[in-house]
């Protein structure tokens, strides 16, 4: 355990940063998965929307710096090429 009061301080704030990361991970999973169960389902439309409702989750998680700008262009990138694939 730490002795030094900013060690402690920096304990607390990286597990409260931790919560929050894993939080938006889990928003951006279900997101991507939505337009998944969309896109199996041939479901042009519905993919559509969820696509645009993934983009916007994956956009803020990398705004946040849970994600890395490329990284979550080459999610994005990969979900609207699925989408479009649908006939």
């Amino acid at each position: 355990m730490a002795n030094i009061k900013s060690s402690k301080k920096r304990i607390l704030i990286d597990r409260r940063n931790a919560e929050r990361n894993k939080a938006i991970k889990s928003k951006v999973k279900t997101a991507i998965k939505h337009v998944h169960t969309a896109i199996d389902a041939n479901d042009k439309a519905a993919a559509s929307t969820e696509l645009i409702k993934a983009v916007k989750e994956i956009d803020k998680a990398a705004q946040k710096g849970v994600f890395h700008k490329k990284t979550a262009a080459r999610k994005v990138s990969r979900l609207t090429i699925a989408v479009n694939k649908i006939a």
